[in-house]
Protein backbone atom coordinates (compact mmCIF):
# COMPACT_ATOMS: atom_id res chain seq x y z
CA UNK A 1 0.00 0.00 0.00
CA UNK A 2 1.37 3.21 -0.93
CA UNK A 3 1.67 5.86 1.53
CA UNK A 4 -0.28 9.05 1.18
CA UNK A 5 1.76 12.26 0.11
CA UNK A 6 0.52 15.51 0.73
CA UNK A 7 2.11 17.98 -1.85
CA UNK A 8 2.83 21.63 -1.04
CA UNK A 9 -0.48 24.26 -0.24
CA UNK A 10 -1.98 25.16 -2.92
CA UNK A 11 -3.71 27.62 -1.87
CA UNK A 12 -3.25 30.76 -3.92
CA UNK A 13 -1.68 33.49 -2.17
CA UNK A 14 -4.40 36.33 -2.61
CA UNK A 15 -6.74 33.69 -0.69
CA UNK A 16 -4.67 33.55 1.97
CA UNK A 17 -5.08 35.12 5.40
CA UNK A 18 -2.22 37.18 6.40
CA UNK A 19 -1.15 36.39 10.06
CA UNK A 20 -1.77 39.55 12.26
CA UNK A 21 0.19 40.31 15.35
CA UNK A 22 -0.51 39.59 18.63
CA UNK A 23 -0.37 42.30 21.17
CA UNK A 24 -0.49 42.31 24.64
CA UNK A 25 -3.63 44.38 26.33
CA UNK A 26 -1.92 46.23 28.53
CA UNK A 27 -3.57 49.10 30.73
CA UNK A 28 -4.09 51.77 28.78
CA UNK A 29 -3.60 50.59 25.40
CA UNK A 30 -5.82 53.00 22.93
CA UNK A 31 -7.23 50.32 20.09
CA UNK A 32 -10.93 50.12 18.45
CA UNK A 33 -12.76 46.81 18.27
CA UNK A 34 -13.79 45.71 15.10
CA UNK A 35 -16.75 45.33 14.64
CA UNK A 36 -18.85 48.23 16.51
CA UNK A 37 -16.07 50.88 15.74
CA UNK A 38 -15.94 51.22 19.44
CA UNK A 39 -12.30 53.08 20.03
CA UNK A 40 -10.84 53.55 24.16
CA UNK A 41 -8.29 52.31 26.26
CA UNK A 42 -7.52 49.13 28.08
CA UNK A 43 -8.92 49.15 31.53
CA UNK A 44 -8.41 45.29 32.50
CA UNK A 45 -8.57 41.98 31.05
CA UNK A 46 -10.49 39.27 32.30
CA UNK A 47 -11.00 35.17 32.44
CA UNK A 48 -14.76 34.09 31.68
CA UNK A 49 -16.44 30.74 30.95
CA UNK A 50 -16.23 32.00 27.59
CA UNK A 51 -12.62 33.20 27.21
CA UNK A 52 -10.91 36.34 28.14
CA UNK A 53 -12.39 39.49 27.72
CA UNK A 54 -11.20 43.07 27.57
CA UNK A 55 -12.77 45.94 29.26
CA UNK A 56 -12.17 49.27 26.94
CA UNK A 57 -13.11 53.29 28.43
CA UNK A 58 -13.66 55.58 25.63
CA UNK A 59 -13.02 59.54 26.50
CA UNK A 60 -16.39 60.05 27.66
CA UNK A 61 -15.63 57.25 30.33
CA UNK A 62 -18.47 54.89 29.01
CA UNK A 63 -16.90 50.94 29.46
CA UNK A 64 -17.05 48.72 27.16
CA UNK A 65 -16.36 44.61 27.31
CA UNK A 66 -15.35 42.41 24.26
CA UNK A 67 -14.09 39.27 23.52
CA UNK A 68 -10.55 38.82 22.86
CA UNK A 69 -10.55 37.22 19.58
CA UNK A 70 -8.11 36.69 17.28
CA UNK A 71 -8.31 40.25 14.61
CA UNK A 72 -11.08 41.63 16.40
CA UNK A 73 -9.22 44.84 17.44
CA UNK A 74 -7.45 47.30 15.26
CA UNK A 75 -3.83 49.34 16.49
CA UNK A 76 -3.11 52.00 14.77
CA UNK A 77 -5.39 51.67 11.96
CA UNK A 78 -3.72 48.11 11.50
CA UNK A 79 -5.76 44.43 12.69
CA UNK A 80 -4.26 42.70 15.67
CA UNK A 81 -4.98 40.24 17.94
CA UNK A 82 -5.49 41.14 21.84
CA UNK A 83 -3.92 38.56 24.38
CA UNK A 84 -3.21 39.02 27.91
CA UNK A 85 -0.21 40.55 29.00
CA UNK A 86 2.55 37.94 30.02
CA UNK A 87 2.71 39.14 33.40
CA UNK A 88 0.84 36.65 35.48
CA UNK A 89 1.10 39.57 38.66
CA UNK A 90 -1.63 41.97 39.34
CA UNK A 91 -0.58 45.57 38.05
CA UNK A 92 -1.09 47.37 41.56
CA UNK A 93 -2.80 50.68 40.86
CA UNK A 94 -1.10 53.89 40.45
CA UNK A 95 -4.34 55.66 41.94
CA UNK A 96 -7.42 54.59 43.88
CA UNK A 97 -10.73 55.06 43.00
CA UNK A 98 -10.86 58.66 43.98
CA UNK A 99 -8.00 59.48 42.16
CA UNK A 100 -5.43 59.94 44.90
CA UNK A 101 -2.32 57.83 44.62
CA UNK A 102 -2.39 54.60 45.78
CA UNK A 103 -0.49 53.53 48.64
CA UNK A 104 0.37 49.91 48.78
CA UNK A 105 0.11 47.83 51.30
CA UNK A 106 -0.72 50.56 53.67
CA UNK A 107 -3.13 49.43 57.03
CA UNK A 108 -5.88 51.03 58.17
CA UNK A 109 -5.61 53.81 60.14
CA UNK A 110 -7.17 53.94 64.30
CA UNK A 111 -10.62 55.42 63.89
CA UNK A 112 -10.56 58.98 64.40
CA UNK A 113 -12.91 60.96 66.87
CA UNK A 114 -14.26 62.79 63.58
CA UNK A 115 -17.27 61.25 61.64
CA UNK A 116 -18.91 61.60 58.34
CA UNK A 117 -22.71 61.12 58.45
CA UNK A 118 -24.68 60.37 54.97
CA UNK A 119 -28.47 60.28 54.88
CA UNK A 120 -28.98 56.59 53.99
CA UNK A 121 -27.22 53.24 53.19
CA UNK A 122 -26.70 53.78 49.61
CA UNK A 123 -24.57 56.68 50.05
CA UNK A 124 -22.38 54.88 52.24
CA UNK A 125 -22.20 52.41 50.35
CA UNK A 126 -21.51 54.53 47.16
CA UNK A 127 -18.82 56.54 49.16
CA UNK A 128 -17.03 53.53 50.49
CA UNK A 129 -16.81 52.42 46.63
CA UNK A 130 -15.14 55.80 45.42
CA UNK A 131 -13.01 56.99 48.71
CA UNK A 132 -13.04 53.47 50.82
CA UNK A 133 -9.11 53.00 50.24
CA UNK A 134 -8.69 56.97 51.33
CA UNK A 135 -10.77 56.71 54.25
CA UNK A 136 -8.92 53.74 55.59
CA UNK A 137 -5.51 55.32 55.49
CA UNK A 138 -6.87 58.40 56.73
CA UNK A 139 -8.90 56.40 59.83
CA UNK A 140 -12.26 58.04 58.93
CA UNK A 141 -15.20 56.19 59.94
CA UNK A 142 -18.51 57.11 57.77
CA UNK A 143 -22.16 55.94 59.07
CA UNK A 144 -25.69 56.98 57.95
CA UNK A 145 -28.28 58.28 59.30
CA UNK A 146 -31.66 56.99 57.70
CA UNK A 147 -32.89 60.74 57.14
CA UNK A 148 -32.12 64.10 57.98
CA UNK A 149 -35.17 65.06 60.44
CA UNK A 150 -33.27 63.79 63.76
CA UNK A 151 -29.93 65.44 62.51
CA UNK A 152 -29.91 68.06 65.30
CA UNK A 153 -30.38 65.37 68.15
CA UNK A 154 -27.65 63.56 66.42
CA UNK A 155 -25.23 66.47 66.10
CA UNK A 156 -25.82 67.05 70.05
CA UNK A 157 -25.24 63.80 71.41
CA UNK A 158 -22.15 63.54 69.12
CA UNK A 159 -20.99 66.26 70.83
CA UNK A 160 -18.08 67.89 68.11
CA UNK A 161 -15.41 69.51 69.07
CA UNK A 162 -12.35 70.90 67.26
CA UNK A 163 -10.33 67.07 67.49
CA UNK A 164 -13.93 65.59 66.90
CA UNK A 165 -15.63 67.08 63.96
CA UNK A 166 -18.15 65.79 62.41
CA UNK A 167 -19.14 66.09 58.65
CA UNK A 168 -22.60 65.35 57.33
CA UNK A 169 -23.51 64.86 53.78
CA UNK A 170 -27.45 65.82 52.66
CA UNK A 171 -29.19 64.97 49.77
CA UNK A 172 -31.04 67.26 47.67
CA UNK A 173 -29.63 70.36 49.50
CA UNK A 174 -31.15 73.05 47.52
CA UNK A 175 -32.35 76.90 49.26
CA UNK A 176 -35.67 76.98 50.89
CA UNK A 177 -35.83 72.83 51.57
CA UNK A 178 -36.60 71.29 54.49
CA UNK A 179 -32.58 70.06 54.48
CA UNK A 180 -31.46 73.37 54.09
CA UNK A 181 -33.34 74.79 57.35
CA UNK A 182 -32.10 71.64 59.23
CA UNK A 183 -28.60 71.92 57.98
CA UNK A 184 -28.52 75.82 59.22
CA UNK A 185 -29.69 75.09 63.19
CA UNK A 186 -26.47 72.51 63.26
CA UNK A 187 -23.69 73.84 60.86
CA UNK A 188 -20.55 74.98 63.26
CA UNK A 189 -16.68 75.33 63.90
CA UNK A 190 -16.82 71.76 64.26
CA UNK A 191 -19.94 70.65 62.00
CA UNK A 192 -19.61 71.06 58.13
CA UNK A 193 -23.08 70.36 56.22
CA UNK A 194 -23.14 70.10 52.47
CA UNK A 195 -25.32 68.32 49.82
CA UNK A 196 -25.76 67.89 46.73
CA UNK A 197 -29.17 68.77 44.55
CA UNK A 198 -30.01 65.64 43.33
CA UNK A 199 -33.33 63.85 44.71
CA UNK A 200 -31.20 61.00 45.25
CA UNK A 201 -27.51 59.97 45.43
CA UNK A 202 -28.38 57.59 42.59
CA UNK A 203 -28.64 60.66 40.78
CA UNK A 204 -25.09 61.67 41.47
CA UNK A 205 -23.90 58.12 39.39
CA UNK A 206 -23.36 59.67 35.70
CA UNK A 207 -26.11 58.69 33.15
CA UNK A 208 -23.40 57.44 30.97
CA UNK A 209 -21.65 54.91 33.15
CA UNK A 210 -24.80 52.81 34.06
CA UNK A 211 -25.81 52.84 30.30
CA UNK A 212 -28.51 55.50 30.41
CA UNK A 213 -29.36 58.79 28.26
CA UNK A 214 -30.39 60.49 31.74
CA UNK A 215 -32.03 60.20 34.52
CA UNK A 216 -36.04 59.84 33.91
CA UNK A 217 -37.82 62.98 35.51
CA UNK A 218 -40.72 61.19 37.93
CA UNK A 219 -43.87 63.37 38.54
CA UNK A 220 -44.15 64.54 41.94
CA UNK A 221 -45.96 62.21 44.24
CA UNK A 222 -44.64 59.51 42.80
CA UNK A 223 -41.93 57.18 44.93
CA UNK A 224 -38.68 58.50 43.27
CA UNK A 225 -36.63 55.04 42.65
CA UNK A 226 -39.85 52.98 41.89
CA UNK A 227 -40.18 56.00 39.02
CA UNK A 228 -36.78 55.46 37.97
CA UNK A 229 -37.13 51.52 37.59
CA UNK A 230 -40.50 51.93 35.48
CA UNK A 231 -39.09 54.97 33.05
CA UNK A 232 -36.31 52.83 32.58
CA UNK A 233 -38.36 49.44 31.92
CA UNK A 234 -36.35 47.73 35.26
CA UNK A 235 -37.83 45.58 37.08
CA UNK A 236 -39.36 47.65 39.87
CA UNK A 237 -36.68 46.07 42.82
CA UNK A 238 -35.21 49.32 44.45
CA UNK A 239 -32.65 46.75 45.82
CA UNK A 240 -31.70 45.17 43.10
CA UNK A 241 -31.69 48.49 40.77
CA UNK A 242 -29.37 50.04 43.35
CA UNK A 243 -27.09 47.11 42.87
CA UNK A 244 -26.98 47.47 39.20
CA UNK A 245 -26.24 51.18 39.43
CA UNK A 246 -23.53 50.74 41.86
CA UNK A 247 -21.55 47.82 40.02
CA UNK A 248 -21.51 50.58 37.29
CA UNK A 249 -19.21 52.54 39.40
CA UNK A 250 -15.59 51.77 39.28
CA UNK A 251 -14.10 55.15 40.12
CA UNK A 252 -14.68 59.11 40.04
CA UNK A 253 -15.18 59.44 36.74
CA UNK A 254 -18.57 57.69 36.73
CA UNK A 255 -19.58 60.74 39.66
CA UNK A 256 -21.10 63.85 38.83
CA UNK A 257 -18.87 66.72 40.24
CA UNK A 258 -21.83 68.39 42.18
CA UNK A 259 -20.78 64.91 44.45
CA UNK A 260 -17.44 64.82 44.33
CA UNK A 261 -16.45 68.32 45.41
CA UNK A 262 -18.91 67.77 48.26
CA UNK A 263 -17.26 63.86 49.21
CA UNK A 264 -13.73 65.52 49.31
CA UNK A 265 -14.79 68.80 51.30
CA UNK A 266 -16.16 66.52 54.18
CA UNK A 267 -12.91 64.60 54.26
CA UNK A 268 -10.11 67.28 54.36
CA UNK A 269 -12.41 69.11 57.41
CA UNK A 270 -12.91 66.04 59.54
CA UNK A 271 -8.61 65.10 59.19
CA UNK A 272 -7.87 68.89 59.38
CA UNK A 273 -5.55 69.04 62.60
CA UNK A 274 -7.84 70.95 65.33
CA UNK A 275 -7.09 74.78 64.79
CA UNK A 276 -6.50 74.53 61.16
Amino acid sequence: MRSRQYGPDLTPPWKKTAPVPEVPAEADLVVEEVTTGFCGAVIRCEKTAQGPVVTLEDRFGKHRVFPMRPRGFLLEGRVVTLVRPASAAPVRPARTASGSVAVPGARARVARAGRIYVEGRHDAELVERVWGDDLRIEGVVVEYLEGVDDLPAIVADFAPAPDARLGVLVDHLVPGSKESRIAAQVTGANVLVVGHPYIDVWEAVKPSAVGIGAWPVVPRGQDWKTGVCRALGWPENTGAAWQRILASVRSYRDLEPALLGRVEELIDFVTAPPGA
